[in-house]
Formats: C-alpha cells, structure tokens, sequence
C-alpha cells in the first residue's frame, strides 16, 4: 500500500514538473523576437547546438546498444531487464538535454530583447530558460523511475527480497544509462565550448585587440553554442544522473534497514514520496525570483532557491511522520531523526553553495585577491588563482564530513541516502538557477554581434557575473551531492556484492585506493589535453581567417562560422570517447581480475580524490572568471588594460578547470560506482 502512494507520489509529481516545463516554454516563445541581425545570428547559434547534440547522440547509440548488450547477456532471470532500463536512462538523460538546450537557445535570443526593457525583464527570460531544463530534469527523472520501479514492481511483486535482489539491479541500469550519457555530453560539451572558448579569447581579444563576442572573430558562434551544449545540456546530463543515483541508492539502503514489520518498505517508499514534496517546492520557489528596483539578480535568485529548501524541509515533517506510521528503525530512530537528516543534507547543500559564492563571487576577498594579481601579469594572476581554488576545497569537505557523520549518527547508512537526497530534493529550482547564466552569458554576446544598445550588454554582463555565481554554486551543489551519492552507492555496491566488512589495511584494497586516487587526475589530463589539441586548431583557423581574409577585421568581409563551429565538434566528439571509456571500464576490469576488496578500495579512492580536485577546479576557474568580470566593469585599469591581458590568461586556464574536467569529475565518480553496483551481481557470482 505504502509503496502504491509512494509511486504514485512520484508519478504526479513528475507529471506536474513536466507541465510546468511546457508552460514556461510556450511562455518564452511568446516573448518578442524581431525580425533582424538578433533572430539570423541567433539562428546560427540554434542551429550548431541542435547539429552538434544530434551528432553527439548518433556517435553514442551504438556505444548504449553495446552496453544494453552486455547487460543482456552477463544477466541471469529477470535482472536481463537491466539492460532495457539501461536503454531507458539513457534516453531519458539525453532528451532531457535536448528538451534544455532547446529551449536554452530560444531563451538567449529573448534575453536580449528583453534587456531593452531593464534587467528586472531580462532576468525573467533567462530565468525561465533555466527553469524548463531544471523542471524536464526532475520530471524526467521521476517518470523514468516510476516507469521502472512501478511496472517491475506491478510484475514481480513487493517481496522486501525480490526488490532487493531483482527489482533494484534492473533499476541500477536506468541510473547507470543516465550516468553514462552524463559523462559524454559532460566531456564532450566541455571539450567543445573550451576549446571555442579558447580560440575566440586568444586570437580575438589578446592578439587583434578586438572586443569579446565581436561578430568579427571567426569562433564566436561556435563559443556561444558551446555554452548550450557544455553548460546547460551537460549540466542538465550531470544533475540527472545525481538524482537517480540518490534515489536509486538510497531505495538499495532501505532494504537493509532492521526494524518493525514493513519498515523496509516505508522507508523506500520515503524517498520517492519526498522527490514529490521537491518538486511543489521548487515551483513556489520559482515565483519568488524576481528583482525589485536597484536589487541584484543575486538575491533574488537566493531568495528563490533558500525559499524552496526551507519550504521543501517543512512540508517533509508531516509527509516522514506518515511514512514510518509510529515505526523505528536502525537504533531507534524515528520521525524526528529522520526529519533532521533531511535537513542535514539541504543545509550542507546551502552551506556549499555559499561558500563556493564566497571563494567565486564577484567583489569577495578571494576574486579581490586575483584582481590585484593581474596587477602585475599572468603568472602571479595564475599562482594566486591556483592557490584561492586549492584553499576553497578544504571548508566544503568539512561540511561533507560533518553531513556524513551527522546523517549517519541520526539514521544509519539509510541517512546517509537521505542526506544526499535532501541536498537535490530542490533540484528543479536549483538547476534552473545554473542554466540561467549560460542563458544570460549567450544574451551578452548577441547583443554586441546584433549590435544592441550598450546598456543592453551592460545588464546582461551583470546578469552574466551571477550566472558565473550561481553556475559556481550549482557545481558546488553537484560536487556535495556527488560525494554523499557515491558514499551510498559504493555501499550499495558493499551489500548488493555480499562483500561484508572490509579491511582498510588489507593489500588488495590498499592497492585499491591507490588506483583510484589517480583515475580523477588521469581523466583531468585526458579532458584538459584534449581541449589543447582542439584549441591549437581553433586558433589556426581564427588567425588563418584574419590573415587570408584581411577585410574580416575592416568589417568589408564576412567570417566563416560555420568551419569553427565544424572543428570543435569534430574534436569534441573525437576527444570524449577515450575518458568515458576508461570510466566506465576500469570497474569491471578491476572487479574480475582484482576482485571485490580492490573494487571497494579503487571506489573509496576516486571518491575522495575526485571530490577534492573537483571542487578546487571548479572554484578556481569560477574565481578567475569573475576576476576578469571586475576587471572589465573598471577595475585595475579597466578592458585593454595589462591587469585585463593578464585575467584574460587566467581566465582561460581557469575555463577547462570549471567547464570540463572539474564538473565532470562528479560524474566520473558516480559512475564507476553505478557500474560497479550493476555488476555487483556478476561479481558475486565470479567469485563465489
């Protein structure tokens, strides 16, 4: 019965989510889009997003054919399912980036019309963008789920041993089919808009002294659909695979609770039951952004986001008391233990964000810091940088830890799941908040190609130096998540493998560690490097075009977009394949040649290496980011200034660190643990 409401829970509110995504489209392709320079260069930009992601989708539907096939023959009985919710996770990850980057591309275009009409109209649009990809996400994700679980559920049956041996593993496959499509639209958009990115930066503004997002640099559309395909459908990718793998980790955890007669189910059942509660949330949270006269976009962005996890924590005291129904479990915990684990994660989750917007906003001591660095050139402007990010990581792990041991003093393992999942129960406003700044960085450089007012950049730049904050944050809510949802799912993978308890000091899972310590910095130089080869070509084509065509920078001839907008999806789709497969790889050929102890070893590894590189990527190049932002508003000198070149350097060290290997990162650990949870089986089998 308690599972019944807890799908059905699910199923209305991921049907809810996908409705309000729609509203909110059909609301943005009402807004005005006049005739003109705005609606042809914003067509290029649509045009290259939409050809890269189905470029990048038919490179990797044999890849998931492969896989699906591999589940379907490596299974026994009903698990062979497994390879059908994979098919199904992967879809659902890849049209929810598509349904994102699709609206993301009209929002850009509409931003900038609206900026005419002051920063409060601009905000709304860009917001709005953002809301559709964090809405379809949620709502994708639960449909998926309920898909899986209810009809499993409805053919099987509810038996606490028949969902823990059968239904859950055919469930890991949706979330592993998510986690990979994750990984490649991760890499993949992150090595394309980088490398555009780079090109545009170092041959437009450092070299021909030409202004950023000038229509006369060859790459600056194809810098502009990179930030569609990296920042909003590969973010969109990433938090899809962080919400099932919280949801489907912390379901596995249930079922190992001890406690009265159907306390395993209750506590199942929770979890779905609190994604509905998210999801209400989030859309009141949604009505509260918006600005009032001379009020930054900054806070009534957090009002919205703070709004909707305050709200979403109180409306789960009714909803936990319900669900355990008088019940206990673990050592006594009841209603209240529980509540509080949920809180433990939305808390972390705030205190995360925060502190990713001290070390990376705009006018803080850090980003202050790196502006007086540029004051005297490129390597102190990078030392400084380096050492701000490697300094931002130590107080976000702190609060991981303490969310780690406080969830699991109150709850168990089991709060550990509830924690991570309390930190993404808001995920449909939080991930609107993130896709906002692409939207607002993109409506910024269309109005200088499409030759807008001034003032109509100088909104957007402002809007843009949030979005820089909150895509800061929206990473930092992403790395929390991911090292909550990896700690659950290895342990998971430790009870769906029969592994028992294991010892730290054992060689095995020694040697273990050691492997998985390296993975992260391996998978950073594939992606970085990566991004070197597609920039080197970049910038030859950019500076072959200015030196062939000398009328490009006399505006007397037209550049060739299309060729850049070619060669970072060339490259892109070229360079991603050999990370995601070592990814995805190394957990199945350390599981049977290593076994289950190294498995384990190789999981604590990559999870705490990971998690430390990601963040202080992330940071560092948020902070230098918005340096560079200060800077160009007056600071130090000013645009054209040395402190300017000096940023403009810094600021491109720091684009692979928090577009491409930092954020993917959060992703490589969550999938070699989804993969190692989904072979757990076959492990146990393997090794007897």
């Amino acid at each position: 019965m308690i599972l019944t409401v807890g799908l059905w829970a699910a199923a209305i509110g991921g049907v809810v989510s996908l409705l309000f995504a729609v509203v909110r489209t059909k609301w943005i392709y009402k807004q005005t889009l006049e005739e003109g320079d705005l609606k042809r260069i914003s067509g290029y930009v649509t045009e290259g997003a939409m050809a890269f992601l189905s470029r990048e989708y038919q490179v990797l539907i044999p890849f998931v054919l492969i896989v699906a096939a591999f589940l379907a023959v490596a299974n026994t009985g009903f698990i062979r399912l497994q390879a059908a919710a994979f098919v199904l996770g992967a879809f659902a990850s890849g049209l929810a980036g598509f349904i994102g980057m699709r609206v993301a591309t009209a929002a850009n275009s509409r931003t900038t019309h609206a900026a005419l009409q002051g920063p409060n109209a601009a905000l709304k649009v860009a917001f709005s963008g953002g809301t559709v990809m964090g809405m379809s996400v949620v709502g994708l994700v639960l449909m998926g789920v309920v898909t899986v679980l209810g009809g499993s559920v409805f053919f099987l049956g509810s038996d606490p041993d028949t969902l823990r041996f059968t239904i859950l593993p055919i469930l890991s496959g949706f979330s592993l089919g998510a986690s990979s499509i994750a990984l490649f639209s991760r890499v993949g958009g992150g090595i394309f808009t980088k490398a555009a990115d780079v090109g545009a930066d170092l041959v437009g503004k450092v070299e021909a002294g030409i202004p950023e997002d000038d229509p006369r640099n060859p790459a600056v559309i194809a810098d502009n659909v990179g930030d569609n395909v990296g920042d909003v459908a590969g973010m969109g990718a990433d938090l899809f695979e962080s919400f099932v793998g919280s949801l489907v980790g912390t379901m596995i955890l249930a079922l190992t609770v001890t406690g009265g007669e159907g306390i395993q189910l209750r506590l199942l059942s929770f979890p779905l039951i609190l994604s509905a509660i998210g999801v209400v949330a989030s859309i009141i949270g949604v009505q509260f952004v918006r600005t009032k006269p001379g009020q930054s976009a900054q806070v009534a962005l957090n009002t919205g986001t703070f709004g909707a996890a305050i709200l979403a924590a109180l409306m789960s005291i009714p909803a936990i008391f319900w669900v355990l129904g008088g019940q206990t479990f673990y050592s006594g915990s009841g209603p209240w233990h529980l509540f509080f684990t949920t809180v433990i994660g939305l808390a972390a989750g705030v205190a995360i964000g925060l502190l990713t917007e001290l070390f990376t906003g705009t006018n803080t001591r850090p980003v202050n810091a790196i502006v007086k660095a540029c004051e005297t050139g490129a390597a102190t402007t990078i030392i400084t940088g380096i050492g701000m990010g490697m300094l931002s990581s130590v107080f976000p792990i702190l609060v991981i830890g303490a969310a780690i041991f406080g969830s699991f003093a109150l709850a168990g393992l089991y709060g550990i799941g509830v924690a991570a999942l309390g930190m993404l129960v808001t995920l449909g406003i939080q991930l609107a908040v993130d896709a906002y700044g692409p939207i607002a960085d993109n409506a910024g450089g269309l109005a200088v190609m499409a030759n807008y007012p001034p003032e109509v950049r100088e909104i957007t730049d402002e809007l843009d130096a949030v979005g820089n904050t909150t895509a800061a944050i929206g990473k930092g809510f992403a790395i929390g998540s991911a090292a909550l949802t990896a700690v659950i799912l290895f342990t998971s993978f430790r009870e769906q493998s029969g592994a028992g308890e294991i010892d730290l000091m054992s060689i095995p899972v020694l040697v273990g560690v050691f492997f998985g310590a390296v993975i992260p910095y391996l998978f950073s130089a594939l992606s970085m490097n990566a991004i070197g080869k597609a920039a080197f070509a970049m910038i030859e084509e950019v500076r072959r075009q200015f030196r062939e065509k000398p009328g490009i920078l006399l505006d007397t001839e037209k550049p060739d977009y299309s060729l850049c907008v070619d060669i970072s999806t060339r490259s892109a789709l070229r360079e991603m394949m050999l990370p995601g497969v070592i990814a995805a790889a190394t957990p199945v050929l350390v599981g049977f040649t290593g076994g289950i102890d190294m498995l384990i070893g190789l999981l604590v590894g990559v999870t705490a290496s990971g998690v430390v590189l990601a963040i202080f990527m992330s940071n560092a190049g948020g902070a230098w980011d918005n340096a560079k932002k200060m800077i160009e508003a007056g600071a130090s000198g000013g645009r054209g200034s040395a402190a300017h070149n000096a940023s403009v350097v810094g600021d491109t060290v720091g684009d692979p660190f928090k577009d491409t290997a930092g954020p993917s990162l959060n992703i490589l650990i969550k999938l070699m643990a989804v993969v190692s949870l989904v072979i757990a089986p076959m492990l146990q089998r393997y090794w007897g």
